[in-house]
């Protein structure tokens, strides 16, 4: 009994070690989220809308966000993106918002990007100038609809909350922060610049970079994901291999 309980040992020391690296690994499933992941209040800013392809057997035809109703964004532009068509939605507003001294009646609801094709394995990013970026939360939420071409529409609607596991079909987030303190938190097209829309683009230029910059360090961090489910996988069978032979050599 003894002696069959030590064979027992690596196989199951290498499928524990298997198990362990994957769960590691399980962020490498991605879903629909925004990037940058954090803007500062009170400012315009260039967002985009990450999508990842997550079938092997279907592309991603279309794409919905819908915008926070709760706080409407005033300026709403979408960067084009080849073999795609975009279509902004307006609703007119139970509540007028102010912005640079106007009263803004209706507002950019949602967003809706179709004719175009992710496939099986890649991702697309639609980018959105969006502003001014509220005061008064920390966070916009933006339900998303991704539609593939087999007709399946996956709902990334479910708000995370505060101290509770990701949920399974996360809605994307934007955290706002407060400006820095050496910054004009108003934006530079709200200066005092006689070209507003220059500075404005010239403010969602900075941004777009630094969109880009976090998509990179999301990639990197999937593909370390990866490697290291791969890894497990190796140490698993390696574990498995070592039990067996222990085993042959104590019959023998």
């Amino acid at each position: 009994m003894n002696a069959m309980r030590l064979r027992r040992l690596p196989v199951v020391g290498g499928i524990a070690a298997s198990a362990l690296v994957l769960l590691a690994a399980s962020p490498a499933f991605a879903h629909v989220s925004v990037q940058p992941g954090q803007a500062e209040q009170g400012t315009y800013s260039t967002i985009a809308f990450k999508v990842p392809n997550e079938k092997d057997d279907a592309s991603t035809v279309k794409l919905e966000v819908t915008l926070p109703a709760d706080h409407p964004l005033a300026s709403v532009m979408a960067q084009p993106v080849p073999g795609w068509d975009v279509k902004l939605t307006k609703t007119k507003l139970a509540k007028p918002v102010e912005s640079h001294g106007e009263k803004i009646t209706e507002a950019v609801t949602k967003v809706t990007w179709s004719g175009g094709k992710i496939e099986p394995g890649t991702f697309q990013q639609f980018p959105l100038s969006v502003g001014e970026l509220p005061h008064d939360t920390d966070q916009l939420v933006f339900k998303a609809l991704q539609t593939y071409d087999d007709k399946e529409v996956v709902r990334w609607i479910e708000a995370p909350q505060e101290g509770q596991p990701e949920p399974e079909n996360p809605a994307p987030v934007l955290k706002l922060v407060k400006p820095a303190q050496d910054s004009d938190s108003h934006g530079s097209a709200a200066s005092g610049d006689t070209d507003g829309d220059s500075a404005e683009n010239a403010k969602a230029d900075g941004t777009a970079e630094k969109a880009a910059a976090a998509s990179d360090d999301g990639d990197s961090s999937d593909t370390t994901a990866r490697v290291l489910g791969i890894a497990g996988i190796v140490v698993g069978v390696a574990g498995i291999a070592f039990g067996v032979l222990a085993g042959r050599r104590r019959n023998a």
